[in-house]
Formats: C-alpha cells, structure tokens, sequence
C-alpha cells in the first residue's frame, strides 16, 4: 500500500499509563482528580482524545477500581473543555510467572480476571472508545506474560459492542492486526476498525521504520489507525504516522521527556505534536471531528 499523507489529524494523549512511572516524574498523574487535571491541560493544548488508566491516589500503582474510574469520568465529563474519552480495558490479564525452572505458582502481580470484571468499569462509565489488546506478548519483564487468548478477546469484543463503545485495537505486532482482521470477518469487531499501532514495546514490534510500514500494510483499507513510539520516539512517530496516513498518540504513559534532561507535562507533549503536524501542513481535529468521523457518541453514565 503507497504512503498517503494524512491532512486531518486527531491527537491522542496517554495521560497516565499503568507502568512504574509514578516516581520518575512529578508530572505523571495519580489521582483521579490529577488525572482530570491533566486531560484539561492536554485538550486545551490540542489533544482531541485522551486515553486513561487509573493509579491508587496514594501509592501511584496501577488499579482497576471502578471507582477511580467512575470518579476520572464524573471530573471530564463536567470538565470546561470538550474531549473524547477512551477508557483502557487491558488491566486484568497479567501473568507473572516464577522463573524458568519453577514457573508455578504465579509470582505477586498477576492479575488475571474474567471478561466480565475485566470491562466492568465500562458499563459504569461509558468512554466513546476503550482499548482492546489483540493478542498475548512477553511484555517487557523477564517472566511477565500479557494475556489476551483469543476467546477472551472475542468475550470483551462482545461486551463492548452491546455497550455502544468503539474498541481500539492494541497492536502491538502483525499477529495482531491478523487477529484483528479475524475478528471482523466473524463480526465480533465491528468495521472500519480503530487501530493503535505500539511500536517499540519489548517484545513487540520493533520502532524501525521498516517493521512500521509493515504495520501500516496489515491494516486493512477504511479502518483508522493512529501509532507511538516510546521515549525519545515519541515525536518522531508523530511525523512518521502522519506521513503514512494515520493519526497520533503522544503522553507520559509512553514518554516522560521533552528533551534531554527535561520533564514533560502531557500538556507540553501535546503541544509539540500539534506544532508537528502542523509543520507538515496537516489540520488537527477537534473532538466533535472525531466523534463525526468514526461515529462515536458523548454518554454519561445516566444515560445508560
């Protein structure tokens, strides 16, 4: 598939993530009233959706209490700035296991719940978007396996689909996409698809280029895809996602720097991408674009 230049881009910002970033950066948000906070300062910068996890207020590790999440949703719904709401659903499927010669039992950490715990905090909530990771990696840590099996993916697909919310699928490798496509032919995933493309996750797809456009070329023709790289990545993704035709994701989930030796705000991540893709003679997108262009909908909980 040629590169065709996107000219109407919407950025999306990872405000928080579930990573142990917490002590890194005074920026990264935990509350559910930071995390608010946040998002404001990065839609107003220009971020069009924002992508949240949820942290324990105190200690900054990741959660999925659906009352952080009930209470992130309460603070942007009534916040002054209008923003598309895309609510992580990957929590919940983490395995860590004991080491190459006593694999069992599991370690501390794992967090492996059913499909149904696992987008419990979506039928309270109801963001436009929430995430679906299409497929099981070695995720970064020596023995800790993300897992998505194929039926607990079709389960969530389905949960999704009867609340009214658009699934972006997670690729974070061709198999993925493969996988992605596979539930659309069985029309457990709705089409056009949203994709975001994660380059550079260990052990992922790699952030070449080369492995990018790989990427690219498994997407099938009329879905909507967006990519990030990770750390010093980030902002060359921004540009090269646009030139291959898709949108942005920028934000301290992904990216704790500006530059060298200086701290970045989600706000200020936004920005710079805005100033990107505006360089390349593209038009960022507000988020009542966005909601017209991929048929989202602004619910409140009430509305259910």
């Amino acid at each position: 598939m040629p590169m065709q230049m996107n000219r109407e881009v919407f950025i999306t910002c990872a405000l928080t993530g579930s990573g142990g970033t917490q002590d890194k950066s005074p920026h990264v948000p935990r509350s559910p009233a930071q995390i608010a906070a946040s998002a404001i300062e990065a839609a107003r910068a220009g971020a069009a959706v924002v992508h949240c996890h949820v942290r324990d207020p105190e200690t900054g590790a990741a959660s999925r209490d659906p009352a952080l999440y009930r209470e992130l949703t309460a603070r942007i719904r009534a916040a002054p700035v209008d923003m598309v709401l895309n609510l992580t659903a990957g929590m919940g499927g983490d395995l860590v296991f004991g080491g190459p010669d006593a694999p069992l039992p599991l370690e501390p950490g794992t967090d492996m719940v059913g499909a149904g715990e696992r987008v419990a905090h979506l039928a309270q909530c109801l963001p436009e978007i929430c995430t679906l990771d299409c497929g099981t990696m070695n995720f970064a840590e020596a023995d800790y396996v993300m897992a998505n099996t194929p039926g607990m993916l079709r389960a969530m697909a389905r949960a999704m689909a009867d609340l009214g919310i658009r699934p972006e699928i997670e690729a974070f490798d061709t198999g993925h996409l493969w996988l992605a496509r596979r539930l659309a032919e069985e029309g457990v995933l709705a089409e056009p698809a949203l994709v975001q493309l994660c380059m550079g996750v260990p052990w992922g797809a790699p952030d070449d280029l080369n492995t990018f456009l790989a990427m690219v070329n498994n997407i099938p023709r009329g879905w909507t895809f967006s990519a990030f790289g990770l750390g010093r990545h980030q902002m060359p993704y921004v540009a090269a996602s646009v030139l291959a035709g898709g949108n942005v994701r920028v934000g301290l989930e992904d990216n704790l720097m500006l530059e060298r030796g200086v701290l970045a705000t989600n706000a200020q991540l936004v920005d710079r991408a805005v100033g990107i893709v505006e360089r390349l003679g593209a038009r960022v997108m507000g988020p009542e674009e966005v909601r017209a262009r991929l048929g989202l909908v602004k619910r409140t909980p009430e509305e259910m």
